[in-house]
């Protein structure tokens, strides 16, 4: 039985093509999608199109599109084998780590893709990307399961798990990166899947859920050389404020200084989350490696380990609107819920 994929077009660069008249950037008709990508047609798949409408810039995404994206993959999660969604670059890796975690107990590949030039012109990177992302959502193993059953990225010949990715390019093709976890696949003459990587489920017949409730009271702390105790409570002090994202240095090192900790140790008591991830691209928050690092953990500052910002951000929306104990946030966030994390 051929396989069938819907293909969900919300924005972004990769829909559009220049008017022959005025020049100016338009955007397609997605179910028309075949006249600038012909080569769907070889696949021998069925591959069905929807569009949000009105299409939405990707600078422009909130948690309510998160929502409505999760929607139509519920509504639509027993017609298909697999999903592709068309999303602008700049905010395509929050998408990917939201629905990683709205999405729960997902059993089929969710592909998220665009590109850096629109697809209607002549040298757009668009087409490969969604000549190959149909094709590995389309792809089934020897018993019939999907090779991917992930929440994923696909650019520029490799397919990234989506909650590990960051946009880290803004004018090379290739836009993502994922620093601290491999290619789930390489795309070259062939598709040469990582499986040992890939999570899959532990029963296919789960019924999707999908954890439509948010809580978005969450701030983003970047500690700078000279921060002061105004900038630091100014973010601190957000009104409705349940946890923090502190960018740290290095490994997880802020300063020491007497009034950095006793604040962080102030806003600790009063129940908020405080998670801490490196400003670096790569690596992961050790807080027990330096005495910088030891201060915050000693006052219940928590590890995000090698998590990326977009992740820990995703996570902590979830995971607060879920539970409204600070405690029972903090201990689910130090487990790998989605493969977000190496360890937990």
């Amino acid at each position: 039985m051929k396989s069938s994929i819907l293909m969900i077009y919300t924005g972004g660069t990769i829909g559009m093509k220049q008017d022959e008249k005025t020049m100016a950037l338009v955007p397609v008709d997605i179910s028309q999608i075949e006249t600038e990508v012909p080569e769907l047609r070889k696949f021998g798949y069925k591959i069905d199109t929807c569009s949000f409408d009105p299409v939405i810039d990707s600078s422009d995404i909130t948690p309510d599109f998160w929502i409505a994206l999760c929607s139509v993959i519920k509504a639509n999660y027993l017609k298909y084998d697999g999903f592709v969604v068309l999303h602008g670059t700049d905010t395509m890796s929050y998408t990917a780590s939201a629905l990683s975690f709205m999405l729960e107990d997902l059993a089929k590949p969710v592909i998220l893709t665009g590109s850096q030039l629109p697809v209607g012109m002549l040298r757009t990177d668009g087409k490969e990307n969604i000549i190959s992302s149909i094709e590995i959502a389309a792809a089934k193993d020897d018993e019939g399961h999907p090779m991917v059953p992930e929440v994923c990225i696909y650019f520029e010949s490799q397919l990234y798990r989506g909650n590990r990715t960051t946009k880290y390019n803004a004018e090379n093709f290739r836009a993502f990166r994922s620093a601290n976890y491999p290619v789930l696949a390489d795309v070259g003459i062939h598709i040469k899947y990582n499986r040992h990587l890939i999570r899959y489920p532990d029963r296919w017949d789960k019924p999707l859920k999908v954890r439509y409730h948010l809580d978005t009271n969450v701030a983003i702390l970047k500690i700078f050389p000279g921060i002061t105790r105004q900038a630091v409570e100014a973010v601190m002090e957000t009104k409705g404020c349940r946890a923090v994202v502190l960018e740290s240095f290095g490994s997880g090192n802020a300063p020491t200084s007497e009034w950095f900790l006793s604040t962080m140790r102030k806003y600790v008591d009063k129940g908020i989350v405080i998670v801490n991830v490196t400003q670096c691209q790569a690596g992961k928050v050790d807080m027990g490696a330096y005495a910088t690092g030891m201060g915050l953990r000693g006052i219940g500052v928590i590890s995000g380990y090698d998590a990326t910002t977009e992740a820990t951000l995703c996570k902590l929306f979830m995971l607060l609107g879920r539970y409204s104990s600070p405690e029972k946030v903090k201990k689910e966030m130090q487990k790998a819920l989605r493969g977000e994390i190496s360890c937990g």
